[in-house]
C-alpha cells in the first residue's frame, strides 16, 4: 500500500449509502488540525457529515478549520465557550444527522480506507454497536513508532471492556447512533469532578452492556503520543476511571475481578510511559499504587513491563513510514 493512497475511490456495497457524522472537539490545536481534516476529508467513503466543536481556543486552529470549510461543504464549524472534551463532542452529536458517529480527536490521523472497512464490518452477528479497529502510534511529525495489534474483542465484548479499554483512544470507533443515545452520549460529569480522560471507555463500555462490537484487524487510525496528551497524567487517568467503574461494578458484580486486573494493567501501561518519557515522579506514584493494590503482582508486572519495553524499542528500530492519509482535493468550495 502506498503512503498517499488515492482520495477519491469509488466505493461499492450497501456502506456507500450511509451518512457518517465525524466529531471533532478542538481546543489551542492549531499544530495538528489541518492534517486531522486532511484525512478525514480524504476518506473513500465521502458520505460524511464533519463537525468540529471549538471548545473555546485562543490559537489560529478555528481559521485553520474555516479554510478547510471554503474547500469541503462537508466540513462546519461549532464554537463554545471552554467546556471540555465531552461537553464538544456531545455538542457535536447534537448537532449531527448520520446514523452513525465516528469521533476523531483534533491530534489523531485516520487511514483513507477507515470508515469504509468499518462499514464494511456492520454485517456480523448480533446488533453491532461499535465498530473499531487496530491503530498505529504515531510522533509530532506523523512517523509510526510502533502499530497496536493487540485487541480482539470481536462480537460480546463487556468482559474484555472490564479489563481493558479495547479501542484504546478516542479517534478509533465507529458507533451507531442509537447505542451512542441509549448510553447518554459523553459523561461531561466527570469533568466537574475533576477526572476528565476516561469519557471514551465510559461510553464504550456502556454501548458494549447492550450491543456487539466489531474489530477490522487493520491499523487505521495514527493515534499521537506526546507528553502533553491529557491520558498521560496518571494521577487524572486513575481518579476519572475510579469515577467510572464503581457503577460498572454495581451492574456487573461477576466482573469485579477483571476491574481489578485491568486497573493494575493501566497502571502498568502509564508506568511505561512514564519510564519511556522519563517522568520519575510519575513512575514512583505508579509503582506505589500498583503494591498497594496487589503486591504479589508486583514483580511479574513489572518483569512484563520490561519485556515490552524491550520488544517496543526493538520495533522501533530501523526507518520510520509515515502514517498514509491521501491527498485532499476542493469539493464543494464556497465561492469557487
Amino acid at each position: 500500500m502506498s503512503d498517499q493512497p488515492t482520495c477519491n475511490r469509488e466505493e461499492e456495497g450497501s456502506a456507500a449509502g450511509e451518512t457518517v457524522s465525524v466529531i471533532i472537539p478542538m481546543y489551542n490545536s492549531a499544530e495538528t488540525i489541518d492534517r486531522t481534516l486532511a484525512s478525514v476529508r480524504c476518506q473513500t467513503h465521502e458520505k460524511l457529515e464533519i463537525i468540529v466543536v471549538d471548545d473555546g481556543s485562543t490559537d489560529d486552529g478555528p481559521k485553520i478549520v474555516e479554510r478547510h470549510a471554503r474547500e469541503d461543504e462537508r466540513i462546519r464549524l461549532l464554537r463554545q465557550r471552554n467546556a471540555g472534551v465531552a461537553a464538544a463532542r456531545n455538542a457535536a452529536i447534537e448537532a449531527s444527522t448520520g446514523a452513525y458517529i465516528a469521533p476523531v480527536d483534533a491530534d489523531d490521523l485516520w487511514h483513507p480506507l477507515k470508515i469504509e472497512k468499518q462499514l464494511a464490518a456492520l454485517g456480523g452477528d448480533g446488533p453491532i454497536g461499535l465498530v473499531y479497529c487496530w491503530y498505529s502510534i504515531i510522533d509530532a511529525d506523523d512517523r509510526v513508532l510502533l502499530d497496536d495489534c493487540r485487541s480482539e474483542a470481536d462480537g460480546d465484548a463487556l468482559e474484555a471492556m472490564a479489563m481493558r479499554n479495547v479501542v484504546g483512544h478516542g479517534s478509533g470507533a465507529l458507533m451507531l447512533r442509537e447505542a451512542v443515545l441509549r448510553a447518554g452520549c459523553y459523561d461531561k460529569g466527570l469533568r466537574a469532578q475533576n477526572g476528565e480522560g476516561c469519557e471514551d471507555y465510559k461510553l464504550y463500555f456502556q454501548i458494549a452492556e447492550n450491543y456487539h462490537f466489531a474489530l477490522v484487524r487493520e491499523c487505521l487510525v495514527g493515534y499521537r503520543e506526546t507528553q502533553a496528551n491529557m491520558s498521560s497524567d496518571p494521577r487524572k487517568a486513575l481518579r476519572s476511571r475510579d469515577l467510572c467503574v464503581p457503577d460498572f461494578i454495581t451492574r456487573h458484580p461477576e466482573l469485579a475481578r477483571h476491574f481489578h486486573s485491568g486497573r493494575m494493567r493501566l497502571m502498568r501501561f502509564m508506568l511505561g510511559r512514564a519510564i519511556r518519557y522519563r517522568r520519575l515522579d510519575d513512575a514512583y506514584f505508579l509503582i506505589a499504587q500498583m503494591a498497594r493494590l496487589d503486591p504479589m503482582r508486583l514483580a511479574a508486572s513489572i518483569a512484563q513491563l520490561a519485556r515490552g519495553l524491550i520488544f517496543r524499542v526493538a520495533r522501533q528500530t530501523g526507518k520510520k513510514r509515515r502514517f498514509p492519509i491521501g491527498r485532499t482535493t476542493t469539493r464543494g468550495a464556497i465561492g469557487a
